[in-house]
């Protein structure tokens, strides 16, 4: 019997009180792609989208942070752009607060934002020589 190790991850799920608030926010926002399907388990439907072959699902439910995290802050997910300076206007154009303006080391620039229910995400451009 032979062992087969994970590819990459499928699909990631966020928790939204206000999901269509979260979903506006992704698509809108964020730029994400929408696809909405039907949950097996369930007759309403749950927003999904195409984040590069991983699907990212928002459930209805209160989001809980982690207690006594470290690093404080750290984002929940992470979401890799090709250009971090566009991103950053179509947010700043939605009015989304960035609590610690840019940041960067030598291998990436970053940026960490609240969605609608509160989740810690990050955009982040890499440096593409840091990559090999």
């Amino acid at each position: 019997m032979s062992f087969s190790t994970p590819k990459h991850i499928a699909v990631v799920s966020l928790w939204a009180e206000d999901v269509a608030a979260a979903a506006h926010f992704y698509r809108d926002v964020v730029g994400l792609q929408l696809l909405l399907h039907l949950a097996q388990h369930d007759k309403h439907k749950l927003p999904h989208f195409d984040v590069s072959g991983t699907l990212l699902v928002i459930l209805k439910g209160k989001p809980m942070p982690a207690q006594d995290a470290e690093p404080s802050p750290f984002p929940l997910m992470a979401f890799a752009v090709d250009d971090l300076d566009p991103a950053i206007e179509r947010l700043r154009a939605h009015h989304v607060e960035l609590p610690w303006g840019v940041e960067e080391n030598a291998d990436a620039r970053w940026v960490m934002f609240y969605d609608p229910a509160g989740n810690l995400i990050e955009l982040v451009q890499l440096d593409p020589r840091s990559a090999s």
